[in-house]
């Protein structure tokens, strides 16, 4: 892959040869040029060693882990060079002071990217996704702008806005990949995969993003903060699963390129890609990553890899300095 990721699909071990980093698996070895590479993404069972690990350290090269369903099991990062005890404290500060407030930002950009993909629709002749549209335009505000939410109760909220989206995959889709229930644990038909292999991808992502800025990883405002977790990657994911895992969704379903007779493995009660469908999605999804737009505040091209990074940079100037936090927006760039 492009712009130093590496996907590994296949059993193997991955090894310090030198200063190079060496793959083996029943082929043979491969040979991953250390320089370029920022993160690899094991998608299998992969040996490794601890000498291994400590040479990514040094390299700064980020390892993601998934397990058979696709689901992401963990991630190995550096030591964090920009961590700092100020922006900590300041994340605490803001999620006892203001947590509801930089909750209903992340729903309210949650929000408005949804808008965005089915009025994208709605002008391709899906007039049926207009209902949705309409509610989250002249509705949705009165809900999120009282003063008085809890946060329970902003959940509640975003719990709407995703079950409204999902009821439009009918008009959006074919049959064979409508959507009557999101099943996640394990995903238990096409478009569940689908969308559980698509976020667990966007979610590691967002954390090898947030690695490069000053935030705790595990101070959240809409998620839960929990133990075990990097919940903040959660919250920052949020906002660009319309954008990304959901538009990848799309364009590869009603293009054909995924299909349900070729790239699915179906057992009792699951449903998963197989490794033919998860090289089509990866190369489809990492090319969105890669996709170039102009950011309207920054006049300058960025990527929407880099658009959640700055999302980060974003929610850390408003944890120090107050500056309002609006999560990136596919309406106006920024």
């Amino acid at each position: 892959m492009a712009n130093g990721t590496k996907y590994l699909m296949s059993m193997g071990e991955l090894k310090r040869k030198d200063n190079s980093i060496v793959f083996h698996n029943e082929k043979g070895n491969s040979y991953l040029p250390v320089e370029s590479i920022k993160e690899i993404y094991c998608m299998n069972e992969i040996a490794l060693n601890t000498k291994f690990l400590d040479f990514c350290a040094k390299a700064g090269i980020i390892l993601h882990f998934f397990n058979y369903y696709g689901y992401y099991s963990g991630t190995f990062y550096p030591k964090e060079n920009l961590v700092s005890g100020k922006v900590t404290i300041k994340q605490v500060e803001a999620f006892l002071n203001n947590r509801n407030n930089i909750a209903k930002s992340f729903v309210q950009g949650i929000a408005d990217n949804i808008y965005e993909v089915l009025y994208h629709y709605y002008r391709h002749d899906k007039k049926e996704v207009q209902p949705t549209i309409d509610w989250i335009r002249k509705k949705l505000p009165d809900y999120i702008e009282d003063e008085n939410l809890g946060i329970k109760q902003i959940l509640r909220i975003e719990g709407e806005i995703w079950q409204r989206f999902y009821e439009n995959f009918k008009y959006i889709l074919p049959e064979d990949f409508i959507l009557n229930k999101r099943v996640k644990r394990p995903p238990d038909n096409p478009i569940n995969a689908l969308i559980s292999f698509g976020n667990s991808i966007l979610y590691s992502k967002t954390v090898s993003q947030i690695y490069n800025t000053h935030l705790n990883q595990t101070i959240s405002y809409l998620h839960e903060p929990s133990e075990g977790r990097f919940s903040l990657s959660l919250d920052l994911s949020e906002v660009f699963k319309p954008v990304i895992v959901y538009r990848t969704i799309f364009d590869l379903v009603n293009t054909k390129q995924i299909q349900v007779s070729k790239h699915f493995d179906k057992k009792y009660n699951y449903c998963l890609l197989n490794e033919k469908g998860k090289m089509i999605f990866i190369q489809a999804i990492e090319q969105r990553f890669e996709s170039v737009f102009q950011h309207t505040k920054l006049k300058r091209k960025i990527t929407y890899k880099s658009a959640i990074k700055i999302d980060g940079y974003k929610l850390e100037k408003y944890v120090v300095e107050g500056i309002e936090f609006k999560p990136f927006s596919l309406k106006n760039m920024i």
